[in-house]
């Protein structure tokens, strides 16, 4: 392993699987209803240990982002300029990732994004990223309609 990538154990290994196929999950409360991220096997609002996987969305908001100039870590550092970023995910936790795609004059707070996946070269593990989320047009308007 390295810094890119936490070690995968048994509790975690459905998040890191179901990212490996392109499906992100979060975890979710039986006692409070609230969704929580990163995968942990209690509730941190309530404290409940009835918690369960749920298949996210995918789909966040730009919270907050740095980009990252210099970092001395493998693999970070062949990365340089990255952003490091903040979202929030659509079901309501707050996820630190990194966004790709996307030039940094164009990140805005609040921007729509979507889940993409990355695997990390010779580490056996696929990460959740984020990049901007494609722009839906609604229906054609006609003149004088």
């Amino acid at each position: 392993m390295n810094a890119a990538t936490p070690d995968i154990d048994d509790f975690t290994r459905p998040y890191w699987d179901a990212a490996a196929e392109g499906r992100m999950l979060i975890r979710r409360c039986g006692t409070c209803g609230r969704a929580h991220h990163y995968p942990r096997e209690f509730c941190p609002h309530c404290w409940s240990e009835d918690t369960a996987w749920e298949r996210a969305s995918g789909r966040a908001t730009l919270y907050t982002w740095s980009v990252v100039h210099r970092n001395d870590l493998p693999p970070f550092d062949a990365r340089t300029p990255y952003t490091a970023a903040v979202v929030d995910l659509a079901e309501g936790p707050r996820m630190m990732t990194e966004i790709v795609e996307c030039a940094e004059v164009d990140l805005r707070i609040g921007m729509e994004l979507e889940v993409a996946f990355r695997e990390e070269d010779g580490e056996g593990a696929t990460v959740p990223v984020f990049r901007p989320a494609p722009r839906i047009s609604g229906p054609a308007r006609r003149s004088g309609a």
